[in-house]
């Protein structure tokens, strides 16, 4: 039975996540609250952690310890007399379509339109009738701003058109949360702008969002929280500004001093 979400149900609880990879140890027993309608933005070195966390969220990766909960829900699993039990790859895909994930490769179909990558899952997952999919993949695409490209390919289109073309795929499933991995890290420097516009965009709606980003400029307008991640654990945390401007802990100092000279 589905566990009742309410207002005050935090959209992400991760509690003491751990995850291997053989014998490395890539999470490190993580614990975050993550509120409906939050931006949280994740930063800290490759390696650090953010893109697993990321993928164990919507099941791409399974954890080997802990618990993770979206919208009040156990992703993953089911608990029946304090035991934890898998869930079907039924209940698994369920669960992902509550949750979107923009990569930092776009991942579109290259035979595809761009209005038929949007419509693709839709139909597929959800069984909609095709006109009303069609309708919501046209407004999903208006949303990103890419009216009068639908019927454009892959091919025919900047990177960071291609980037939006994923954000209004993951869109047109009416997510209740979104994730993105370093979603402007593949494009060129002129294009980053585009698509982060769009992320801002999507936060003024309500839009609950974890974003694994680099772009700090972006995690200090519109995050609402910002996390360093280091070595499997979380180093830091607090308001973009905080955290960027007076960092606490020396890794982070060291770190976005780094950054600042490259």
């Amino acid at each position: 039975m589905k566990e009742a979400t309410t207002m005050n149900t935090p959209m992400v609880l991760a509690q003491g996540v751990r995850k291997s990879f053989g014998a490395h140890e890539v999470l490190k027993g993580i614990d975050l609250e993550v509120g409906n309608g939050q931006v949280m933005c994740f930063l800290g070195p490759s390696g650090s952690g953010k893109s697993t966390f990321l993928r164990c969220m919507n099941r791409l990766e399974t954890i080997d310890a802990g618990r993770i909960r979206v919208g009040g829900e156990l992703v993953g699993y089911k608990e029946k007399n304090g035991r934890l039990h898998h869930l079907t790859e039924a209940e698994q895909a369920r669960q992902r379509r509550d949750i979107g994930m923009v990569f930092q490769r776009f991942n579109l179909f290259a035979h595809m339109s761009a209005l038929e990558n949007v419509m693709e899952a839709p139909l597929r997952v959800l069984k909609r009738p095709k006109a009303e999919v069609r309708e919501r993949a046209q407004a999903a695409l208006e949303r990103v701003g890419l009216t009068g490209h639908e019927r454009k390919y892959p091919a025919q289109l900047s990177g960071g058109q291609q980037q939006r073309v994923a954000i209004a795929r993951a869109l047109a499933m009416e997510p209740k949360l979104m994730l993105f991995d370093e979603p402007t890290s593949a494009l060129d420097p002129e294009l980053v702008g585009e698509v982060l516009d769009v992320m801002r965009g999507l936060a003024s709606t309500g839009m609950t969002m974890i974003v694994v980003t680099h772009e700090m400029e972006f995690a200090k307008d519109v995050g609402d929280e910002l996390v360093f991640m280091d070595g499997g654990l979380i180093v830091e945390r607090g308001t973009p500004r905080e955290v960027l401007e007076n960092p606490r802990h020396e890794r982070t100092q060291r770190f976005l001093r780094a950054t600042s000279e490259i």
